[in-house]
């Protein structure tokens, strides 16, 4: 199944709804597209990556999720993955790349984990 990726901006934060695989292909570029785009017509207080449409991901969709971090640290834009499926939350934390990018239960919970990280620091 290709990688469809339908972004959005709600309250300064950046919504990407990511569905089908994130595996080797020529859908997986998309996230990386889009991800740009959104940084580049926005100014953003984050993105989230909604992720509860993924079926699977391998190791290319991973480095594609770094690519996207890469992006947006690259901003100083924080980052969330959300409705992250217990394979995937595994493949992060094996690769300690949950470190990169932290996860969410869902929208709401990482908009304000961002808030009050950004008014902390």
């Amino acid at each position: 199944m290709p990688l469809t990726v339908i972004s959005r901006v709600e309250d300064s934060f950046a919504i990407l709804e990511l569905t089908g695989s994130l595996t080797l292909g020529p859908t997986l570029s998309t996230l990386r597209e889009t991800t740009r785009q959104v940084l580049n017509s926005n100014r953003l207080s984050g993105v989230i990556l909604q992720m509860a449409g993924i079926s699977v991901t391998d190791s290319s969709g991973l480095g594609e999720l770094t690519v996207v971090y890469t992006l947006t640290a690259q901003r100083k834009c924080p980052i969330r993955l959300t409705n992250v499926s217990s394979n995937l939350k595994k493949m992060l934390e094996m690769t300690r790349i949950d470190e990169l990018l932290p996860t969410s239960a869902d929208v709401s919970t990482a908009k304000s984990e961002m808030r009050r990280r950004a008014a902390g620091a």
